[in-house]
């Protein structure tokens, strides 16, 4: 009787004992109505008895479910409940108490184990990666990568970095989410460029702040060494320009003065040597003047910003380049569909690119059939550009990256800084200024601002 009541479901087994406990107590109140009252204490030995046996089996069901409660709270998922001799009534609760501790303990090694291989990325790449709380400081990890280029073993708190180099300190506190700066770092006694970078998340309503600092010295290193050949490539193209001339011809002088013996023959060729010398100083004077005009070009200027409509620029270009352009039968155009389109920047210097440029067009369209040229200007998400069109010859697709560069030039009588110039001073304005040609059709050379 005992085995086959055991095979009864739980649930059953409650409805069953609730029924034998409800019916005890309906029998209980007839006994002791009825003149059998002599059976009065039997029937409530019987209630008591159901009564009990139910209040133990809600009791260990409670009791199991506090001990799984107890389990989940300090995360043992590695407990296993004995279902084999268990009492009946929680043998299918500790079933399901098992299966539940099976699945969060698959799910918790999935976890460590995504944590695990997140954490050996994070400690493989080479980019310096720190993490801390907000408001505490309190640092909650940073990877091998940072504690190499920092020279930091350990931090308690990202305050404690304030020791070491005040300088980065700062720059952590003060560098905001979404932004990106350059940092020169000193571990080693070595130099180092990074690039930062930050975002700040929440987890338990508490705020943790998030850099990453790239290492940019390479690449810094590479475009320097670039930028070096193409400079010295063209400053050597310059010099030997001028000083192959000058070797030639102060040989050619040396001849004419040790060969003949006669000084009579030497004042024959007076005016040789004249011609020569003043050659040779013409030629040093233009080398002086290279390299004064490249000691020019690395002057660093503070641009003087003001508010300036654009409409006032074009008409003093106007004034100034209409003459030229009159006198070449040159065709200027001017596109200003924002009469009161203005902007912060320096006068001066804007229309000393503006005019530059200018120019350049002039000679670029001094062999079209119908020279012209477009001066424009607009605003788009809140960018202002300049533009400079030509119809001349373009400009080939293999110089298009040299234009730029100090000293080079595609004209045969060019310095080659203008447009060197005009890219500096663009900067200034935390600007760029970008060129786009076709060969046959024409140049646009585009101010953004």
């Amino acid at each position: 009787m005992q085995r086959i009541y055991s095979w009864v479901r739980p649930e059953v087994r409650l409805v069953l004992k609730i029924v034998a406990l409800s019916a005890a107590c309906l029998a209980a109140g007839w006994i002791w109505m009825s003149p059998y009252k002599s059976y009065s204490l039997f029937s409530v030995l019987v209630v008591l008895y159901l009564g009990y046996n139910l209040f133990c089996m809600m009791k260990k069901a409670q009791d199991e479910v506090q001990d799984f409660a107890e389990s989940v709270k300090y995360r043992d998922f590695s407990r296993s409940f004995n279902v084999r001799e268990a009492p009946s009534e929680v043998k299918t609760l500790r079933e399901g108490f098992n299966d539940i501790n099976s699945t969060f303990r698959i799910i918790s090694r999935e976890r460590e184990t995504q944590y695990q291989y997140l954490q050996q990325i994070l400690e493989l790449v080479d980019i310096g990666i720190l993490s801390y709380e907000v408001d505490s400081g309190e640092q909650h990890w940073m990877n091998r990568a940072f504690k190499r280029m920092v020279d930091v073993p350990y931090l308690k708190t990202v305050h404690s970095l304030k020791i070491r180099d005040e300088v980065l300190y700062h720059e952590i506190m003060a560098i905001r989410p979404g932004e990106t700066r350059i940092v020169t770092l000193t571990a080693n006694n070595k130099s180092l460029k990074v690039l930062m970078a930050s975002t700040i998340f929440q987890t338990d309503g508490i705020a943790n702040k998030l850099v990453a600092f790239q290492n940019i010295n390479t690449a810094l290193d590479e475009t320097e060494a670039r930028a070096w050949q193409k400079l010295l490539s063209v400053m050597t193209h310059e010099i030997m320009n001028s000083v192959a001339p000058i070797s030639s011809l102060a040989a050619t002088l040396k001849k004419i003065v040790a060969s003949p013996e006669d000084g009579n023959e030497i004042s024959g060729d007076r005016a040789d040597l004249e011609l020569g010398l003043e050659t040779i100083q013409r030629r040093s004077e233009g080398l002086l003047k290279f390299a004064e005009t490249y000691r020019s070009l690395n002057k660093i200027l503070k641009p003087n910003l003001e508010e300036v409509y654009i409409r006032d620029i074009f008409e003093t270009l106007i004034t100034l380049m209409q003459p030229t352009l009159d006198q070449k039968n040159i065709h200027l155009d001017v596109i200003l569909k924002e009469p009161r389109l203005s902007a912060q920047l320096d006068v001066n210097l804007v229309e000393q690119v503006l005019i530059n440029l200018l120019v350049n067009a002039t000679e670029a369209v001094k062999d079209a059939v119908e020279p012209r040229i477009v001066l424009g200007a607009s605003q788009k998400n809140n960018r202002l550009s300049i533009r400079v069109a030509d119809n001349g010859q373009g400009i080939e697709p293999d110089l298009l990256d040299k234009i730029f560069i100090p000293f080079f030039s595609t004209k045969k009588n060019g310095s080659g800084i203008g447009l060197s110039l005009c890219k500096q001073i663009m900067l200034l304005h935390k600007g760029n200024i970008q060129v786009h040609s076709k060969t046959g059709e024409g140049t646009v050379f585009e101010l953004e601002f």
